[in-house]
């Protein structure tokens, strides 16, 4: 490494670490969004708190996985006030774990979107792109979600708003790593796509029957859609990272493709449908996905190295196995243990997933050190 190089490199692990401060609340609210699944899961948690099983889905949905990427997307921007939204949405999800009014979290959360959304502007300004689009549908979702619940509509009805926040922010990376490979008919249609996913987002909570219908065939399209085009299925016949990463997309689309399904069934009104929806989109393909681009996207954002591990395999089989325990066999067929067995199993997969980043991370920063002072 040249001299010229290191002082750049310093400076940008100063301002990893400056980063890592913002992710803290964020990984606080993964932590008490476990504890609270396994609560509602009626296992012993480390915090028996009781309040904390409803405030579950926004902490892990705006407090966790939202503050993961409005950090990112500030990064991108490279100014100050972008850090805004990543900062509201995780206050947001913490404060939900006290007694306090609920227009407060709602207002940490409607400014923490807003602030998102502002940031994708001189984004969208600086490269007229159709991935920034769709993630700007995916922030229009997710900031009509939290009026909503500000305005104390029921969360039952807010899922596909959440579900598009998601969704949208995600296919909207995905276009934008296929783009030199796909033509701009098929980046219009991504596109078209998933504002249609938005509007059906809007008429489901109108006509809840029609709308939630309207839901699943756009879903449906875009998973087709996403499968056809990312290069997740050339990709899977590699070798480390790369077949690691296809693994955890492919799966990922599959638990879309059921989401989808059940959506344009109709809404979701029974319990083992609902719970279906839910853990299909915002863990099968949410969490998949943030485990595929986690050796990707965390380095950008806290300028270190996190390479592949082959023991992250580990937590996505558990993650994935625990899905079919809880949804083909607990939802399925009612068998209340598995069903039991399938969400510890998702509780602990995020865990051990965690913990083998931070030894990756931790073994590549040593290996950095030694061949720092080798060269001194």
């Amino acid at each position: 490494m040249n001299r010229t190089a290191l002082p750049r490199l310093a400076a940008a692990r100063r301002k990893g670490r400056w980063r890592l401060m913002l992710m803290l609340p964020a990984m606080l609210c993964l932590l008490s969004g476990l504890d609270a699944a396994l609560i509602l899961l009626d296992l012993p948690a480390p915090m028996m708190i009781s309040s904390w099983g409803q405030a579950h889905g926004l902490l892990l949905v705006f407090g966790f996985a939202g503050s993961l990427i409005a950090l990112e997307r500030a990064v991108a921007l490279g100014k100050l006030a972008g850090y805004a939204a990543p900062l509201c949405l995780s206050l947001g999800g913490l404060t939900q774990l006290f007694t306090v009014p609920q227009w407060i979290p709602a207002g940490l959360f409607i400014a923490g979107l807003a602030a998102l959304l502002g940031v994708y502007i001189p984004l969208w300004r600086r490269q007229r792109a159709h991935a920034v689009m769709i993630q700007m549908i995916g922030a229009c979702a997710g900031l009509g979600a939290a009026i909503l619940w500000a305005g104390a509509v029921q969360i039952s009805l807010l899922l596909p708003w959440l579900a598009v926040f998601l969704i949208a922010t995600i296919a909207g990376e995905r276009v934008e790593l296929a783009r030199i490979q796909i033509s701009a008919r098929a980046e219009h249609a991504a596109v078209l796509l998933n504002l249609g996913l938005l509007l059906a987002a809007a008429a489901s909570t109108l006509f809840v029957q029609i709308g939630s219908v309207l839901f699943g065939c756009f879903l449906l399209g875009l998973v087709i859609w996403l499968v056809r085009h990312d290069v997740a299925r050339r990709t899977i016949n590699s070798t480390g990272a790369p077949r690691f990463m296809a693994a955890c997309l492919l799966a990922g689309y599959f638990w879309l493709l059921v989401a989808a399904v059940v959506w344009a069934l109709g809404y979701p009104a029974s319990t083992a449908r609902y719970d279906t929806v839910i853990h299909a989109v915002f863990l099968g393909f949410a969490i998949s996905m943030i485990m595929a681009h986690a050796s990707t996207i965390l380095p950008a954002v806290l300028a270190i190295n996190l390479p592949y591990h082959r023991a992250m395999w580990i937590p996505a089989a558990m993650l994935h196995l625990g899905l079919v325990l809880r949804i083909w066999l607990g939802d399925g067929l009612g068998v209340q243990i598995l069903w039991k067995a399938g969400g510890a199993s998702n509780v602990a997969a995020l865990l051990v997933f965690a913990a083998i980043a931070v030894y990756s991370a931790l073994q590549a920063a040593g290996q950095a050190k030694k061949e720092a002072a080798n060269h001194a």
